[in-house]
């Protein structure tokens, strides 16, 4: 998942310019001054907070101690972060979804997920498959919101295991999907108009049921 960061809190004054001309803006630098520090409790900042220290490590990295901010610029930055420190995915609104080297070794495991979660993917993924004849089509597939819902339904330390291990039972579904197919008809390619009825026999339960004979990862 893309990370989307705006880097507007970070400002330099124009070659010249006097710094009196950006009214309450310090460096990164000064972060750690009394004056400074003094604004940032009058603003309601908790600087012990994950929250703020999270945001101050993005700007620190993104930055260098000569570049100014300001204390709205700190809070903005703020919102993109949980009270753990987490970062909050812009599209869904949920935090646990950044991969990044600390947690990329927890991801992938397979882990249990909702029912409901895992008919919603087998059900989408079989409507989609008819109707684009097999292709993958991302300009209208709505997969998305099947993960975004498992997500919601998800603990947050557990959202990048669930995507995972949704993935695994994706692939299985989608994989009966195209078997069925050929059986149908040995020519079937994808693409290719799907032979009438070839799908009906494969369901959810045929399909998990067949991946634990054969050792799926599901």
């Amino acid at each position: 998942m893309q990370r989307i960061i705006d880097y507007t809190y970070l400002f330099q004054s124009l070659p010249g310019t006097p710094k009196s001309t950006i009214p309450g803006s310090f460096q990164l630098s000064q972060l750690n001054s009394r004056s400074v520090q003094a604004q940032l409790k009058a603003a309601g900042i908790n600087t012990n907070s994950n929250q703020y220290k999270a945001a101050i490590k993005e700007m620190m990295q993104n930055g260098n101690g000569a570049m100014f901010t300001n204390v709205q610029a700190i809070k903005n930055s703020m919102k993109c972060y949980d009270r753990d420190g987490d970062y909050i995915d812009p599209t869904t609104g949920l935090a646990g979804l950044l991969l990044t080297d600390e947690n990329a070794a927890s991801q992938k495991r397979i882990i249990s997920i909702p029912e409901i979660s895992k008919e919603e993917m087998f059900q989408q993924t079989k409507k989609e498959f008819l109707r684009e004849n097999g292709v993958l089509n991302g300009d209208t597939t709505k997969r998305s919101d099947v993960y975004t819902n498992l997500y919601r339904r998800t603990r947050k330390n557990d959202r990048l295991a669930a995507g995972y291990t949704m993935q695994q039972y994706e692939r299985s579904y989608r994989q009966a999907l195209i078997q069925a197919a050929k059986s149908a008809d040995p020519s079937w390619s994808i693409g290719r108009p799907i032979p009438a009825g070839a799908l009906d026999s494969v369901t959810r339960e045929s399909v998990e049921g067949a991946g634990k004979r054969v050792n799926y990862k599901i």
